[in-house]
């Protein structure tokens, strides 16, 4: 299929072809007909991809002070890549789709085949999107002025929070395409409206509506002219559907403003408020998020949960709706502002100009020629045909940074990408010359040519995938944690057991050299000795998927076990009980600041530090080892240092959490098959230790590993 994507690397606008994304549970999947090109938000992201290194940094200062953070612990060069590989990352545009209904996907019950909808989906023939962001358009309102839904949506959030009442004076700020509809639904709220803009074309159309207006470029004073339109009182209300980085703008909406006026933002400007024009009349201002209640929440736009209407009565998809039955009973019009109508394959006619662009509303046709494929192949130099194919499930961060950089000038025959959206997927595809990018993960495992699949998703589906790999007779790497629970590991242990496959868990830094190192100097004996690992692992916001018991299964089992592994790599055993304490009166089980004490078979003993509290200036890993009067001290995988060792003081190098040396023993392995890279019971304990921290924070005592 075709899409729209931008290079925030150099600006450019491309029509890219991808796999077709595969309608997920709770999704539906769409094949469109028409997208709206929202000029103003896509206008700014175009110019930002534009704009060179150091005016992006001057426009995100709040991510210089992170990459400053990050050259302090990781140092220089893998900053640089990190940096680098970020603004590689394309974006897809566009957010105003119609089509029509081909799939549906699991707990889907509101939508069937053939239905024609709205919704937030992006500039592409085929776009999957969450049922709550989906709506039905009336049999009476055309693909065109449907187009306008989720846009309208925007402006509608706005108004609502302004709660308007009939009869109130409103002043619109910036009649963009927004402007423009927002001005229309406060005229039918019975609002007397007033639009400002500086471009004569727009106030025209919005003075056809019956709404006044106002152009400071032919001299009208914006302050001066509402309070005379409103026998010097002011306005009720403001609403700033402007984009502009002058602060200009919210000081003349305080000014025009009533005393104890509402003023809401729904575009972007300049925020260097006065306190005394805010004081003095006892003025509000808030700020409007997007479509409405629901937007960013998770559970809403993600898994489908509705807030319940007596209580939430206007959400994201209600205000869809509203939207739809504003232009179905003509409250509003909407086929004056369509400018140009383009077809896809011309896009550039937009994008080209869009810096200059006066259009208000352009509308991208997409025809009937799209044919669904979820399977795109290139032209490369891979061994197709060869049966020791690699296939990577997930295009994530892991991925792209980590994993695919670790495996460049190694010997894989890396035959198949495999991400939700496609594009993702096809982006890493091309750079690392991938045969094939796709995103139906079924379809690898019918490959007779792909030996081996490499699982870098979201942990919640490690075990099934790890599972069903091995169903296929597929060699397994899986990032860590291997399972998110004991009904899963033992899933696991079932399919293995069946199969001569192998399975290898990311625990990549039992390969670090250093680790490697430690080992050697500690000696092979079983003498036991103490370790310290402590991890100053950055405070991660706690929406984020990986705090999410049933989809990330929290920061111990999803994270701490790299040191479970470590520790028992390094004591050369395995654990056999753990107790581990977290911090608050009250702790979740879900907890990232936590101290982990690991009791081992051989009397080793381990403790496992993970703080989420730390700066971020300092060293986010170190490890210390006492043994026979002797100590060791790890810090952030960059520098070694040995005291009381005879011959050996230390060793240093760049950051080397051992990614490529693990990746280099695995593909030997893939190639040349023999054992495993970390023997199976090995990764079943240290899966098995991460469980039982879990139990013991929620028992408050100890917990034996079986």
């Amino acid at each position: 299929m075709k899409q729209i994507i931008q290079s925030f690397k150099t600006g450019e606008t491309i029509l890219e072809e991808l796999p077709a994304p595969k309608v997920k549970r709770g999704q539906v999947l769409i094949q469109t007909t028409k997208s709206l090109v929202s000029l103003g938000t896509e206008r700014m992201l175009v110019e930002f991809g534009k704009s060179n290194l150091i005016s992006k940094a001057r426009q995100q200062p709040d991510k210089v002070k992170m990459v400053l953070d990050k050259i302090k612990t990781d140092g220089l060069l893998p900053t640089v890549e990190t940096v680098f590989n970020k603004l590689g990352e394309p974006l897809p545009l566009g957010y105003c789709n119609v089509g029509k209904v081909i799939a549906v996907g699991e707990g889907v019950s509101e939508f069937s085949v053939g239905d024609r909808v709205a919704s937030n989906g992006g500039h592409a023939e085929f776009v999957s999107v969450p049922k709550n962001l989906v709506a039905l358009i009336p049999d009476n309102v055309t693909d065109e002025q449907a187009c306008f839904t989720v846009i309208g949506s925007i402006g509608l959030q706005g108004l609502r929070l302004l709660n308007p009442t009939l009869g109130e004076t409103v002043v619109v700020t910036g009649l963009g395409l927004i402007g423009l509809l927002t001005a229309q639904l406060l005229k039918a709220n019975g609002c007397n409206v007033i639009g400002i803009d500086f471009d004569q074309s727009k106030l025209d159309l919005a003075h056809q509506w019956g709404i006044t207006t106002i152009n400071p470029a032919k001299g009208d004073d914006p302050v001066k002219t509402v309070m005379s339109l409103t026998g010097d009182v002011g306005a009720d209300g403001v609403i700033i559907t402007a984009s502009t980085k002058s602060n200009e703008v919210i000081s003349q909406a305080a000014q025009m403003s009533r005393k104890r006026g509402r003023i809401v933002l729904v575009g972007v400007i300049g925020l260097d408020l006065s306190r005394a024009e805010f004081y003095e009349k006892e003025l509000t201002f808030q700020v409007s998020c997007s479509y409405g209640p629901g937007r960013y929440d998770e559970n809403y736009e993600n898994r489908g949960q509705d807030y319940p209407l007596p209580f939430v009565r206007w959400t994201e998809q209600r205000n869809f709706e509203t939207m739809l039955n504003a232009i179905s009973k003509q409250y509003i019009e909407v086929d004056p502002m369509i400018t140009e109508v383009i077809d896809l394959e011309n896009y550039k006619d937009i994008y080209g100009e869009i810096g200059s662009s006066k259009s208000i509303a352009s509308i991208l046709n997409y025809g009937n020629e799209a044919v669904y494929s979820n399977t795109i192949t290139f032209d490369t130099n891979s061994k197709s045909g060869s049966a020791n194919g690699i296939a990577i499930v997930g295009a994530g961060n892991f991925t792209k940074m980590t994993m695919l950089p670790a495996m460049k000038g190694i010997d894989a025959n890396l035959q198949q990408i495999v991400s939700s959206g496609g594009l993702s997927g096809t982006t890493l595809a091309k750079k690392f010359g991938i045969a094939k990018s796709a995103t139906d993960y079924s379809e690898v495992l019918k490959e007779n040519d792909i030996n081996t699949v490499m699982i870098t998703t979201r942990h919640n589906l490690h075990a099934s995938m790890v599972v069903e790999a091995l169903e296929a007779s597929k060699n397994v790497f899986v990032e860590k944690p291997l399972a998110l629970n004991q009904v899963e590991l033992d899933k696991i242990i079932g399919a293995y057991n069946k199969t001569n496959n192998s399975v290898t868990v990311g625990f990549n830094r039992r390969f670090s050299p250093f680790a490697i190192k430690m080992k050697e100097v500690l000696g092979g004996g079983d003498t036991p000795v103490n370790i310290v690992a402590t991890m100053n692992a950055g405070m991660i916001p706690s929406n984020v998927w990986i705090h999410d018991l049933k989809i990330g299964g929290g920061r111990i089992i999803g994270e701490a076990c790299h040191f479970i592994d470590l520790i028992s790599f390094l004591t050369g055993s395995k654990v056999k009980s753990v107790c581990m304490t977290a911090m608050g009166i009250n702790p979740e089980e879900n907890t990232d600041n936590a101290t982990l004490l690991l009791k081992y078979e051989n009397g080793s003993n381990g403790v496992v530090n993970y703080f989420a509290n730390g700066s971020k200036s300092y060293s986010k890993e170190r490890v210390e080892v006492y043994s026979q009067e002797r100590t060791l001290t790890l810090d952030n995988w960059r520098k070694l240092k040995a005291y009381g060792f005879k011959n050996f003081k230390g060793m240093k190098s760049k950051m080397d959490k051992g990614h490529k040396n693990q990746f280099s023993l695995f593909v030997k392995h893939v190639n040349e098959g023999g054992e495993a890279l970390i023997p199976m019971d090995s990764l079943v304990n240290t899966t098995m230790a991460s469980f039982a921290a879990i139990e013991s924070l929620k028992e408050g005592k100890w917990i034996d590993v079986k």
